[in-house]
């Protein structure tokens, strides 16, 4: 099975908890759209059914995969004008 990135597990995880905070439930007191539609990605990003578990098997994959550091990327040195070897 295919595996997110972490880095997008991470923010559908995070964006998936704010919008069970924030975002009001419809009429019905159900989820509202958002919410419902970042469940549902959670669901297929995890290869799972249930919201439930796929909250469960996304902070298992990201307590497991290695910590991420952006790679550094290097800075040319530019030798100053005019200066003559």
């Amino acid at each position: 099975m295919l595996m997110p990135h972490p880095v997008v597990l991470r923010g559908l995880l995070d964006e998936y908890e704010a919008a069970v905070l924030g975002e009001r439930a419809d009429d019905t007191g159900a989820p509202g759209p958002r919410t419902r539609d970042l469940a549902y990605t959670l669901c297929v990003s995890t290869g799972t059914r249930d919201v439930a578990r796929a909250l469960e098997a996304a902070r298992r994959w990201l307590a497991a995969a290695p910590a991420l550091t952006p790679t550094p990327v290097p800075v040319p040195v530019a030798e100053p004008a005019g200066v003559a070897d």
